[in-house]
């Protein structure tokens, strides 16, 4: 049970800490408040847009704000498996082979370009993201709690690309766009950069403890069996749908229940509401649903089509 103290502590820490990404990540509310969704559901995220619209920014600013270990990735044709996991060497002073972590052993891990990395290297990411644990030479070895992968990608740009498989993308909680900022914002943004890199300056206000205290707060928010029954209602109608060729699984569900704990834990709620669930579902959902016609904007257009005829309790 955690304490009225704590809990307040725990909760100003999360507000602290969407106010410092937005520091840097300017008028992009939205992004950063599902970027810190996903940390706070113990999920992961998937940031997709143009070049140049603070994707890598948005991931560099969230990890600079916790006082966790932080590692980069950037994905390229000819990453192996091994570059991301780690490898065993012979040690000879230890007379044995002994296991070197790789840059997947972090705490927030920046994936940038994933799908650049071949679907061999892609791959070696399920299990890590999943279960959290590698295997290499058959010893599994257990990642930190927490374990968050931030992943980039630009939908725009085919070339010497590996698109991700409906199984990978199921592995990521959220996706989240960023889009063009408005001319004002855009001001903003150039000015604030034109003395240096406002990354360089933002200090961690989140640590390890306080992220732990969120955590139980997130898992103690109350579902209530009518919004658990919108919920489930959402994602069986995207496997009835006759414009999807494939439906939310039910790790989605899970999915789209455990982030709308997130959001109103970050709202100051202990409990969910539909519009929770309603803010979330293209975010949690879209990615994972496949259009018979395979273009993308289908999926989201009929998921938005379902949002409108389910009853809201």
């Amino acid at each position: 049970m955690t304490s009225p103290s704590t809990r307040a502590t725990a909760e100003k820490a999360l507000q602290d800490l969407v106010t410092n990404v937005e520091q840097v990540v300017l008028g992009r509310p939205a992004a950063v408040r599902l970027c810190v969704v996903g940390l706070l559901a113990e999920g992961h995220v998937l940031l997709e847009d143009a070049p140049g619209t603070g994707k890598t920014t948005l991931a560099r600013a969230l990890a600079r704000s916790l006082e966790l270990d932080f590692k980069r990735i950037q994905g390229t044709s000819d990453l192996l498996p091994s570059d991301l996991l780690g490898v065993s060497t012979w040690s000879s002073t230890e007379e044995r082979f002994v296991f070197r972590p790789g840059p997947i052993f972090g705490s927030i891990v920046l994936v940038d370009e994933l799908n650049r990395a071949s679907p061999r290297t892609q791959s070696a990411l399920l299990e890590c993201m999943e279960e959290r644990r590698v295997t290499v030479d058959g010893e599994t070895h257990e990642l930190p709690r927490p374990f968050l992968v931030l992943a980039t990608q630009n939908p725009l740009d085919f070339e010497g690309t590996y698109p991700l498989p409906e199984s990978q993308l199921d592995r990521f909680l959220l996706r989240v766009t960023l889009g063009f900022p408005g001319r004002e914002v855009e001001r903003e943004i150039v000015r604030s950069r034109l003395a240096g890199d406002p990354l360089a300056t933002l200090a961690p206000v989140l640590r390890r403890a306080e992220l732990y205290a969120a955590f139980e707060l997130v898992r103690a928010v109350t579902v209530h069996d009518e919004v658990l029954e919108y919920a489930l209602a959402l994602v069986e109608a995207t496997r009835t749908s006759a414009r999807l060729a494939a439906g939310a699984s039910p790790r989605a569900a899970l999915g789209l229940v455990r982030a709308s704990q997130a959001l109103a834990r970050l709202a100051g709620r202990d409990f969910i509401v539909p519009d929770d669930v309603k803010e979330l579902a293209v975010p949690v959902l879209a990615h994972r649903l496949v259009p018979l016609d395979g273009e993308r904007g289908e999926a989201e257009d009929e998921l938005g089509e379902i949002l409108a005829r389910t009853p809201t309790p």
